[in-house]
């Protein structure tokens, strides 16, 4: 038996959804499923009432629902006083970054969060959006800090976590230049002659913020995917050489704007191809089968009155 069965059948418990549980778990409704299945066959009971909507615990399910929570708590604070004897990382605040904010927003942030705040050790995991929220979901860092917009939400459920919002970052179409100072490749491109494009490999959280731009678009787009990658620090390296336009956030492309190795892709600016995004900061909420660290604890006070913003 795994831990992350009862984790996900507390989740069941509490939404009655298969598809919510999934989603608010990072996993595809047909992996949730076969994660439920196997814990009835270790408990050798059906826990779940799959004939009745919404989903409800069977009288088993009632039973393990109660141990589960239990279980769980347990053994977070296991953890937690486990980690206690380690006193070189109770000083160190532990963060989880996509990699396009790990190279970017991050290091800024920090220095600034130093001046305000006062020192601070961190301890940085770079992981795809996904692997990020599964591992403060799973425990295994103090503070998520990822992009948000409407569209492309980040499904954590708030009632488990608490939220800030640290800041905003633009995305917008970048290209190099020619020689005489113009974009090489100007959107929005030629129904027969489409512009090379530089874009975010399937499944990246980028690339679907990208996608949404591209269908918002109040004229057609012509582009033609020539290279993918799911890091945008990728992307810029091979819009710097001249391979096709990229979308980019703005802290990723702030020096070579300076520099003039990149230019906007985008000469009509009636052509609004930018698109602004929240930096979020999140933690499991306190008693949630959770005990933070009091460094953690208290930069999370020092954010709360001027960086939070309510939902």
């Amino acid at each position: 038996m795994e831990t992350k069965w009862l984790e996900d059948f507390v989740s069941l418990a509490e939404t009655h959804s298969f598809s919510r549980s999934a989603q608010l778990r990072h996993v595809t409704q047909p992996a949730f499923s076969r994660r439920i299945q196997s814990l009835e066959a270790w408990a050798g009971a059906d826990l779940v009432d799959r004939s009745s909507y919404p989903t409800s615990l069977t009288p088993a399910g009632e039973t393990l629902y109660a141990q589960a929570l239990e279980l769980l708590q347990s053994l977070q604070n296991t953890r937690a006083m486990l980690r206690g004897h380690d006193t070189a990382g109770q000083d160190f605040i532990e963060f989880a970054v996509p990699h396009t904010l790990a190279f970017t927003f991050f290091p800024s942030w920090i220095a600034g969060l130093r001046e305000g705040f006062g020192p601070i050790k961190s301890r940085l995991k770079a992981l795809n959006v996904h692997d990020a929220a599964m591992h403060l979901v799973e425990g295994g860092c103090d503070v998520l800090i990822a992009y948000h917009h409407p569209s492309q939400p980040l499904q954590l459920d708030t009632e488990r976590y608490d939220m800030v919002v640290l800041g905003h970052e633009l995305i917008a179409p970048f290209v190099k230049p020619g020689p005489d100072g113009a974009p090489l490749f100007s959107l929005p491109g030629h129904v027969k002659r489409a512009l090379p494009y530089l874009g975010y490999a399937p499944g990246a959280y980028l690339g679907a913020v990208t996608d949404w731009i591209l269908k918002q678009a109040c004229t057609p787009i012509h582009l033609d995917r020539v290279y993918e990658t799911d890091m945008a620090e990728g992307l810029k390296v091979m819009a710097v050489e001249g391979h096709g336009v990229a979308f980019l956030p703005s802290s990723a492309v702030k020096k070579e704007l300076q520099s003039g190795q990149l230019v906007p892709a985008t000469v009509d600016k009636s052509m609004s191809l930018e698109l602004s995004m929240e930096v979020r900061a999140y933690r499991a909420k306190s008693g949630h089968r959770q005990v933070h660290k009091r460094i953690a604890q208290d930069l999370w006070q020092y954010l709360q009155p001027s960086l939070s913003s309510p939902e």
